[in-house]
């Protein structure tokens, strides 16, 4: 009986040892004090880590911020984060942990140091490209008079925003930063989602006279591009959301979203890309979460994470 028992409790923990964790990275409030991280093991209730302090701290940029925190596991097996670092700059901020716990020092990567009139640096993300053999870094920015007028409110006067990009092999030296996705709307938060043979680019429609305010989706079979510019409809609701992030478990693809009006958190899934099922009520987040991004982690780095206090 005995034996039985340890075996019981053996497979039990092997079995809990073996399910899946998810980590969110965000921020909250307007940034200053840094990355927040929680963990999920299915992909709806969120609980936050280290007590709910943050675990980095803000160093570079004019406003020492760090918002719209994005983390990505590079082929190094090194987790490589950028983020917003000021309301205004013409840069981006990056730093990189083995451990999510303990991490470079901070450095900031001037993307748009080239464009004197660049009003800001906002959401970057990175997505891997396997036929480059590198990192793109990609951010939205308004540059007066270069694209196409949208119909603007008083509160967004002279935003008009594109998505550019940089790319990197070592986060050390950047190419020259170019037009990324340029559609005829005023575009912010972009990420993407590879899946199989597909590079899903998710964005948000930032038109604000009418004002749109929802996440689209476009697709192409290279990381680089191109994407098409005629998105799809709305995959959202009839609420304001932005900071889209997607993440597969199982069968789904889920989309979370700042459902930043309304002062919490969204979410779609799909198992087609093509229909969404609303599933904002079956998800719960800490409180004060605020534009994050989803991933999944190993075991081992979560076990050092959840012993944080």
């Amino acid at each position: 009986m005995r034996y039985i028992l340890i075996t019981i409790i053996f497979l039990t923990l092997q079995s809990k040892a073996q399910e899946p964790v998810f980590l969110f990275s965000y921020f909250i409030n307007n940034g200053q004090d840094g990355l927040h991280l929680a963990y999920s093991n299915d992909g709806l209730t969120w609980v936050n880590l280290n007590g709910g302090k943050s675990i980095v701290i803000p160093t570079v940029g004019q406003d020492k911020l760090m918002r719209d925190p994005f983390i990505l596991k590079g082929k190094d097996g090194i987790f490589h984060m950028v983020w917003t670092s000021s309301w205004k700059d013409r840069q981006i901020g990056y730093a990189s942990s083995k451990d999510l716990i303990h991490w470079s020092e901070q450095k900031a990567i001037p993307v748009m140091a080239h464009e004197p009139t660049a009003k800001n640096c906002w959401a970057p993300e990175m997505v891997y490209d396997p036929k480059a053999k590198n990192y793109i870094i990609f951010w939205a920015t308004t540059i007066p008079g270069r694209h196409s007028d949208v119909a603007s409110s008083e509160r967004e006067k002279g935003l008009n925003h594109r998505m550019y990009c940089t790319t990197t092999s070592d986060f050390n030296h950047f190419s020259p930063t170019k037009l990324f996705f340029n559609p005829d709307f005023s575009v912010i938060d972009a990420t993407i989602l590879p899946k199989g043979k597909t590079f899903y680019l998710f964005l948000k429609n930032e038109n604000p006279n009418p004002p749109e305010k929802n996440i689209r989706l476009t697709e192409s079979k290279s990381a680089a591009g191109p994407y098409p510019t005629k998105v799809s409809e709305p995959i959202t609701g009839k609420y304001w959301a932005e900071g889209p992030t997607a993440l597969e478990i199982g069968e789904y693809v889920y989309v979370y979203f700042d459902k930043y009006m309304e002062h919490k958190y969204g979410a779609v899934r799909s198992k087609n890309m093509k229909d969404w099922e609303e599933i904002s009520d079956k998800i719960s987040f800490p409180d004060g979460v605020r534009h994050g991004t989803a991933f999944r982690v190993s075991n081992e780095i979560f076990r050092q994470l959840i012993q944080l206090k």
